[in-house]
């Protein structure tokens, strides 16, 4: 019978006393494994940035784009043929029952003054829509309603960055600026939102109603035109059903016939979000397969080294065999040997790239997400790689035939 206490014991003492080597044996475990953390740890915290990213602009969204137009042969690309109005997207939201809110946008780049201060931004053009649309929330006064629509009411509500441009520290509710030299009143600050996929700064942006931006800042090329439409859906399993619906609604409100093509474009955002995720986990998966080659090489070490400890102690292996160790005795004994070795070697790598992780965090300002299963998957690998690397030396070492053993010099 294999006595597992007295074997396990036996060959930690061989560890003790071979420190030097031991911690050699080890090194390219450490590495392995702590590598195999930091990556997957960055990988993840891409892919979290992503979907953050992603959020911030809504969820279970549709977004409609007007055309385009051809000049001289060229196709000048979507948004250069105006054809989306505010009629629409409120035919969109009366007819289409799954659809929760709409929100149509005209939008430009402005420059805004506050006495002393001037900004360069983005001024969105919309209904009262876009704050559930965007999900966007406010942290001071409110938003505008659809009587400031109505009445093309000239109020604004600022995102985070124009506040620090214009206002710094100061409370900026109430107060008057100046867009486009035209007076708008201050009644609402947002809430953070951070940056796009795209890296803009989504805090860098005022909302005016839409009535205001088609009348008074950006003008338009026919009553009502706006630049699109975004469309918030109840649920995300309804999405592709309302896609379906919407392109019937516009193409009947269009007057576009069965061989005309589509004087617009909608687009599933939930699709860029599905499409940005896998891209993300690919390369997760990548960093992760990259950072395993370390743990294969720090197998082959213990296996290297695991094949010396055979040769040197074959005197050791001999005697033990004359006093009765069984073949499995001393299988066991170099099996554990490499497996301990392999687990201490994969804890320190746990702590190296839980370590490794929060300095990237901190010094590159990367997201990184060190989770469970990264931890679990990296001691586990470790420990195969130990079982594995150190079956063949203990293999070798069981069939050793005691008598040339005790011979051995």
């Amino acid at each position: 019978m294999i006595n597992i206490p007295d074997t396990l014991k036996i060959s930690l003492r061989a560890i003790r006393i071979n420190k030097m080597r031991s911690g050699l044996t080890m090194l390219g475990i450490i590495i392995g494994v702590g590598s195999v953390i930091a990556m997957l740890a960055v990988g993840t915290g891409a892919s979290e940035k992503i979907k953050e990213q992603l959020s911030s602009m809504g969820t279970n969204l549709l977004l409609v784009l007007p055309g385009s137009t051809t000049s001289g042969g060229l196709r000048m690309g979507l948004g250069s043929q105006p054809t989306l109005t505010k009629d629409d997207a409120d035919a969109v939201l009366r007819e289409i029952p799954k659809v929760q809110e709409v929100a149509p946008v005209l939008s430009g780049a402005a420059q805004v003054v506050y006495g002393n201060q001037n900004w360069s931004t983005g001024v969105y053009g919309s209904t009262p829509g876009i704050f559930v649309v965007r999900d966007l929330s406010l942290i001071a006064g409110r938003g505008f309603t659809e009587q400031d629509v109505r009445s093309a009411t000239k109020v604004a509500v600022l995102g985070q960055t124009v506040v620090t441009n214009l206002f710094g520290s100061a409370n900026p509710v109430g107060q008057v600026i100046r867009i486009k030299k035209l007076p708008f009143t201050v009644i609402g600050v947002l809430a953070e939102k951070g940056q796009s996929m795209q890296g803009q700064d989504q805090d860098d942006i005022i909302y005016i109603p839409v009535t205001t931006a088609q009348k008074k800042i950006f003008g338009t090329a026919f009553p009502g035109m706006v630049r699109n439409i975004m469309v918030k859906v109840r649920n995300a399993e309804d999405l592709n059903a309302v896609e379906t619906e919407l392109n019937n609604l516009l193409r009947q409100r269009h007057r576009i016939g069965p061989r005309e093509d589509n004087d617009f474009q909608v687009r599933n955002l939930a699709d860029m979000m599905q499409m940005a995720e896998q891209s993300a986990r690919v390369m997760t998966l990548l960093l992760g397969a990259i950072a395993s080659v370390s743990l294969l090489v720090g197998g082959i070490g213990i296996m290297n080294i695991m094949l010396v400890s055979v040769t040197e102690r074959t005197r050791e292996i001999g005697i033990r065999m004359a006093v009765g160790a069984k073949t499995w005795d001393i299988r066991l004994q170099f099996i554990i040997e490499a497996l301990t070795l392999s687990l201490m070697g994969g804890v320190i790598g746990i702590v190296l790239g839980i370590g490794g992780a929060t300095i990237l965090s901190a010094l590159a300002g990367w997201t990184t997400v060190v989770s469970p299963l990264s931890i679990l998957l990296a001691f586990g690998f470790s420990a195969l790689v130990g079982i594995f690397f150190g079956f063949y030396p203990a293999y070798k070492a069981s069939l050793l035939n005691p008598i040339d053993a005790l011979r051995y010099e």
